[in-house]
């Protein structure tokens, strides 16, 4: 059986990409690079000067979905590299058992073809698990290269939220289980549309990452991955933001995750889903910027 989590967890997300695009992102990159990491063509936005700041978009997404709103303030500060992950958007798609650590490899492949020595790390959703699980891999793994700052956004990574045995079902891509996922996505129901529906539909057809997607879910009990019992070796200042309603991941994990994290902050974006860069950007940025701009040890 799959638990009503893990068929949130599939249905919005995995359903979400491209949404909300009456917004354009293009001031975000007009044309995104590519970068050889491990074989694969990972293609990835570059945008802005100063210090690196990596963002890590979540499962079924893409990395113009879940940060192109908050790029454009955030490049004025940072160098920012915000890449599609391995089977994800307009990067390659092997036909391979997906899994967080591929993820956590492919980062670490990733910063150093970059040639990335200093930086800080956001992770969204997914890519909060990704990026909390390589933050506690580099802190005892001198071959990796450890952030200064980590910001986890309404991240996974607790073991509570998927089902052990029988792996889970995906559901087939449809249009008005498209319309179902973004409902348990966003907390302002007022954003989901025919025409978002239907893009969202669409963008999905187009970019092929059901197989990502159902892979990820047939592996997803590695027992190394969950940071449940882990969060507890992350030693660098870290910020845990969380939408007030999000309906995936909710509020408990990120309370959690604030607990266990040494010198953790959380901040808490109110009439939001499980998206704050996406649905509430404004806020998010406030949440994050002073963060991000303080002194470090």
């Amino acid at each position: 059986m799959i638990p009503k989590m893990i068929r949130r967890l599939t249905a919005a997300l995995a359903l979400a990409c491209g949404t909300i695009c009456t917004v354009p992102h293009a001031q975000a990159a007009d044309v995104m690079q590519a970068v050889q990491v491990h074989g694969q063509t990972i293609r990835f936005i570059e945008a802005g000067h100063g210090p690196d700041l990596v963002l890590v978009h979540g499962l079924g997404s893409n990395a113009r979905f879940d940060w192109g709103k908050v790029i454009p303030e955030l490049a004025r500060h940072y160098h920012v590299l915000a890449m599609d992950q391995l089977g994800f958007g307009q990067s390659a798609k092997p036909m391979i058992a997906y899994g967080v650590q591929t993820w956590v490899d492919m980062l670490d492949g990733f910063l150093k073809a970059r040639h990335v020595t200093h930086f800080m790390l956001a992770g969204e959703s997914l890519g909060g698990w990704i990026a909390g699980l390589y933050a506690v891999e580099a802190e005892n793994n001198p071959a990796m290269l450890r952030p200064e700052k980590l910001v986890l956004t309404d991240a996974a990574g607790h073991r509570s939220l998927f089902s052990k045995g029988t792996p889970p079902f995906s559901h087939a891509l449809s249009i008005e289980g498209t319309r179902t996922g973004l409902g348990t996505l966003f907390h302002n129901h007022a954003l989901i549309t025919d025409a978002v529906v239907e893009n969202a539909f669409e963008t999905r057809l187009a970019e092929g990452t059901q197989y990502t997607q159902d892979s990820l879910l047939h592996n997803i009990n590695d027992p190394a991955t969950f940071l449940d019992e882990q969060m507890t070796r992350i030693t660098i200042p870290t910020l845990v933001v969380w939408g007030q309603d999000d309906q995936i991941v909710p509020l408990a994990d990120g309370q959690d995750f604030a607990a266990r994290i040494p010198g953790a902050k959380l901040a808490v974006i109110p009439a939001c889903g499980h998206g704050p860069a996406i649905e509430q950007p404004q806020q998010y940025l406030q949440a994050v910027g002073p963060f991000l701009a303080a002194p470090h040890g």
